[in-house]
């Protein structure tokens, strides 16, 4: 039976899930798949990009949709894997590969699964916060930034599976949490929580998938294991979590032996040296954006985006972060504020000068900054802000939460921290990007909502100049998400200008409409640039990328007579059988929509 407070509470959260959806769902087809959805598109119709596995296909002068579509194997589907996405996301790929049976081969359709893990993150965010810190409040604002997190909005529009395995490791915390819980002590009363056995099996399962989905859901893990050595005093447990480990690696290392993971390594270690080759002798026009030899100061200023874009209150601030004097004096100054705060902040009566020195001090500086004045106001807010969520922590949570704490931190900081220590390694910075360590927002929404649920806790001549700074990072946000929606944000969408709509499926539905018997399509060779004659190199002396895609989206009994024009870069072209006229399908030249696009 619900309780006012409870009823409050769910309709609140259902709120939050409602605008999550629709800020997901919105335009979410109105932009075409970019290069990693093609691929993601044909390895989930167990087809090779390029035509690795379809060489009776395409070897021949002619072929038909019928040909396209014969039955493929789970041979297939594994080839497909490896030469697509170096045999990594085989569970997403299962996923999506059921969803399209159901749901059909549109763009909205492909992306729809990362719509609603995207949603469910929210839903589960507010779980795992009203479950293991004990309130409500929180949990509905931890659930409401996710719900705004530009970066979850933008991933929810993009067909791969980031947010797959950002739902996924999150289920995974939750459920090793709660193994934590019942292995120290009985569970609270009134609670629910399935007995340890179901929650060993739960936790097992939750791991592989997470791995098999994405091979870096192991920082997340990793985090698990440090919390445990630090406050896991059960020799039963560690047996229990030692063998469920042990039986979920020994399932993953099946994928790595027979399946498409056997090359991954090879094609790891062959990436390593191709990027770091490219670093030492052309970083800057390789075509693979900026890759840097990984020093200690390179990747230093690699990381400073990362790290600032986790964290919604400073996301976009590497824009005044470069400069040195302006940053500095911004953080100075909320240094100084916060130190006032902190010396004030339990006394009833403090002296007159205090009630505007905080905001004196916020503004103080807005002559003397250069560039983005605004932004620096709002850089000058997240020290006072960073020691709220310290106060939180301090005054408000017991002891047990204040271990959750520490894991929190360990999955807001290790992920990206493993990701620098790859590239050091690796000699490279191409693989530092924030999608690679994307585990870690949900665990920063919980500590930002620590912050702002202190904040109100204030009195307002301390809280009211943080409140306005938050207010203007709200308005940073708002146009983030207008630029991801408009496909011109590029640490996001990859974009600065917008794509246009699928021209494969636009030309497939031309082609439906205009074919009759007799008539031949011609699809453009698009050169290709071979790095791995492994991986890459295939039998054909065309490209066949774009022949493939248009043939997804037609009718796979279709008796269509199609051939390569290898003479031809740009266009796919419809010969009529009778007459011998050409009518242009699609003219690919000139626009934002090719292989590496």
């Amino acid at each position: 039976m619900f309780t006012p407070s409870s009823r409050t509470t769910l309709v609140l959260l259902s709120a939050l899930l409602i605008l999550a959806l629709a800020l997901r769902l919105y335009r979410v087809g109105t932009y075409g798949i970019y290069f990693d959805e093609k691929s993601t598109l044909l390895i989930s119709q167990g087809v090779c990009l390029e035509g690795f596995n379809q060489k009776d296909v395409f070897s021949k002068t002619y072929f038909t949709p019928a040909e396209f579509w014969k039955p493929k194997t789970f041979n297939d589907f594994i080839e497909a894997n490896i030469r697509g996405d170096i045999g990594n996301s085989p569970a997403y790929y299962g996923v999506l590969w059921l969803w399209m049976e159901v749901f059909g081969l549109s763009d909205t359709s492909l992306r729809m699964p990362s719509v609603i893990f995207s949603t469910l993150i929210v839903w589960l965010l507010f779980v795992f916060v009203r479950r293991h810190f004990r309130s409500d409040s929180m949990a509905l604002i931890s659930a409401g930034i996710a719900a705004i997190e530009p970066f979850f909005v933008a991933y929810s529009h993009i067909a791969r599976n980031y947010s797959m395995t950002f739902f996924l490791t999150l289920l995974g915390t939750h459920l090793f949490l709660l193994i934590m819980e019942r292995v120290r002590s009985s569970p609270p009363s009134g609670s629910k929580t399935p007995s340890l056995p179901v929650l060993y099996l739960a936790y097992g399962l939750v791991f592989v998938t997470s791995v098999l989905s994405h091979y870096l859901t192991v920082t997340v893990f990793l985090c698990h294991g440090l919390y445990a050595l630090l406050y896991l005093r059960n020799t039963r447990a560690w047996v229990t979590l030692g063998l469920t480990s042990a039986i979920g690696l020994g399932l993953v290392s099946l994928w790595f032996i027979y399946g498409g993971g056997k090359y991954t390594f090879f094609t790891l270690n062959y990436q390593a040296s191709f990027y770091k080759n490219i670093a030492l002798t052309n970083p800057y026009k390789s075509g693979f954006g900026i890759i840097l030899p990984a020093t200690i100061p390179n990747i230093a200023v690699r990381a400073v985006p990362i790290f600032s874009d986790l964290f919604i209150i400073t996301n976009g601030m590497v824009a005044v972060l470069v400069s040195i004097r302006n940053s500095m004096l911004a953080l100075g100054l909320g240094v100084v504020s916060t130190v006032i705060i902190h010396r004030y902040i339990t006394v009833a009566k403090p002296p007159v000068w205090v009630y505007a020195a905080v905001a004196f001090l916020f503004l103080v500086g807005l002559p003397f900054y250069s560039v983005e004045p605004l932004r620096l106001l709002v850089l000058s807010a997240v020290v006072p802000f960073v020691y709220l969520i310290g106060r939180y922590v301090v005054d408000r949570t017991n002891a047990d939460q204040k271990r959750l704490v520490v894991i929190l931190l360990l999955l807001a900081f290790v992920p990206t921290l493993f990701l620098l220590f790859m590239a050091w390694r690796s000699g490279h910075t191409f693989g530092i990007t924030q999608r690679y360590s994307g585990f870690s927002f949900p665990y920063v929404c919980i500590l930002i909502a620590m912050g702002l649920r202190q904040l109100v806790t204030l009195r307002w001549w301390f809280s009211l100049p943080i409140a306005i700074a938050l207010l203007i990072q709200t308005g940073n946000i708002v146009q983030l998400l207008v630029d991801i929606y408009a496909d011109e944000a590029p640490k996001y969408t990859y974009f600065d200008k917008a794509r246009i709509p699928n021209p494969y499926w636009s030309s497939a539905q031309k082609l439906k409409e205009l074919y009759t018997p007799g008539d031949t399509i011609l699809y453009p060779n698009k050169k290709r640039q071979i790095f791995s004659e492994k991986m890459d190199r295939t039998y054909s002396p065309v490209a066949l990328l774009d022949a493939q895609l248009v043939n997804v989206y037609l009718p796979q009994d279709a008796a269509y007579i199609q051939r390569i024009d290898p003479n031809d870069r740009d266009r796919i072209v419809l010969v009529k059988g009778r007459s011998g006229e050409k009518i242009t399908i699609f003219d690919f030249k000139g626009s934002t929509y090719r292989y590496g696009e």
